[in-house]
């Protein structure tokens, strides 16, 4: 059984298999947080700017900055946001590379789940944000109605017992709203509110939901990866099998994230 190895490589890789997904959450997330035009914004963990270039289309802010450990991510990042407004830096979530209160906004997507010491990492969103300032994030639902991926490691674990482990919605009991709540207000965080952010997630057809698990990267692509072409193929058609593929060959599943938000002391 091979061990998990969350792997961040390729951006091209990543936006065909949750990238567009996440623009869409991201759209959704920052409408609701109740904020006026002309704010500085940190993106903690942007990855390939999904939640940056919506917040330069959706909020009017001052200024962007995203932050990643990832170059590979960040080099996708300049690369499709030119806007002048935005810039990125490597850095780590644990350690921001930002002063205390120096942001009017510091919010992360997709991401606190794989900070391995989670409670520092939002501890340091709290220290960067100005007093009064909105912390927030969301995560996706592993366990429950992010669908391409239940999907996918219900399939695994029917065929694969041991791919168990490697289950997101095993590995990140982060990814609930109780646990999220719990996090911030543990930080500090006042006025702490959770709700879920649910998206359609609609796949032309069974190839356009299968190939981008031949990325190879993140957990449930690293699995995929892993197998032998014999058991990729019978993993392929378990999935397939399980699907609700319309009579147009069309998949339609949704999506779900949990958000969080509240203000900095």
């Amino acid at each position: 059984m091979p061990k998990h190895a969350d792997r961040w490589f390729s951006g091209d890789a990543y936006e065909p298999y949750v990238g567009r997904w996440s623009r869409l959450v991201a759209r959704d997330f920052v409408d609701w947080l109740p904020l006026a035009p002309g704010l500085t914004w940190l993106d903690v963990g942007c990855g390939t700017g999904a939640l940056s270039q919506t917040i330069l289309e959706r909020c009017s802010p001052r200024g962007v900055v995203g932050i990643d450990p990832a170059k590979s991510y960040l080099d996708y990042a300049r690369l499709h946001l030119t806007d002048s407004r935005v810039t990125f830096r490597i850095g780590d979530a644990q350690a921001l590379p930002c002063g205390d209160a120096e942001c009017d906004v510091v919010v992360s997507g997709l991401v606190l789940n794989f900070v391995p010491d989670k409670e520092r990492a939002v501890s340091e969103m709290k220290r960067v944000a100005r007093p009064g300032g909105m912390v927030a994030a969301y995560v996706w639902d592993y366990a429950g109605e992010m669908q391409l991926m239940r999907h996918f490691w219900n399939a695994a674990v029917e065929l694969d017992p041991g791919a168990r482990e490697l289950d997101e919605g095993r590995r990140f009991p982060i990814a609930r709203p109780e646990p999220l709540a719990t996090l911030f207000t543990g930080a500090g965080i006042l006025d702490v509110e959770t709700r879920a952010v649910d998206v359609p997630t609609v796949f032309a057809s069974f190839d356009d939901y299968w190939t981008p698990f031949l990325g190879g990267q993140a957990p449930a692509p690293g699995y995929c990866m892993s197998l032998t072409e014999e058991r990729r193929v019978a993993l392929r058609e378990r999935i397939r099998r399980a699907l609700p593929i319309q009579p147009n060959g069309s998949i339609r599943l949704i999506a779900r994230a949990w958000a969080v938000r509240g203000r900095a002391a």
